[in-house]
């Protein structure tokens, strides 16, 4: 049962890691996100929105191996992607690296949603 839980916890952190990629410059964010970045300040928030990604995804990742934090872990990995993929779906005009990140976010909540079940499950079943 510990595997259920801590397993989509690392799952979700890894996902959140992939765009710390996005730090190094525009050119690698425009490859994640197929937008074109020529705006230098946009550039910054964007280089800073992945080092917070990062941190995201670090702190999942230790979450799942750690009890007392899974469930902030949980809350976390919810905010994150749900708060995206409201975002997107409220937006619809999409590149098709966004559509892609959609569906790796629905793909997350689906392993949050199993890992979170099973978590409430074991602590009910005690």
């Amino acid at each position: 049962m510990k595997y259920l839980i801590a397993v989509p916890l690392i799952i979700v952190g890894i996902i959140h890691l992939l765009p710390v990629s996005g730090v190094s410059g525009a050119r690698s964010l425009a490859g994640l996100y197929g937008i074109a970045l020529d705006e230098p300040n946009l550039t910054i928030l964007m280089r800073h929105r992945a080092v917070l990604f990062g941190l995201l995804g670090a702190f999942l990742i230790y979450a799942a191996f750690d009890t007392r934090l899974q469930a902030l872990g949980y809350i976390a990995g919810f905010v994150s992607v749900g708060a995206f993929l409201y975002l997107a779906c409220s937006t619809g005009h999409l590149t098709a690296q966004l559509w892609r990140v959609v569906l790796i976010d629905v793909l997350a909540t689906v392993a949050l949603v199993i890992g979170a079940g099973a978590r409430f499950w074991q602590a009910h079943a005690a």
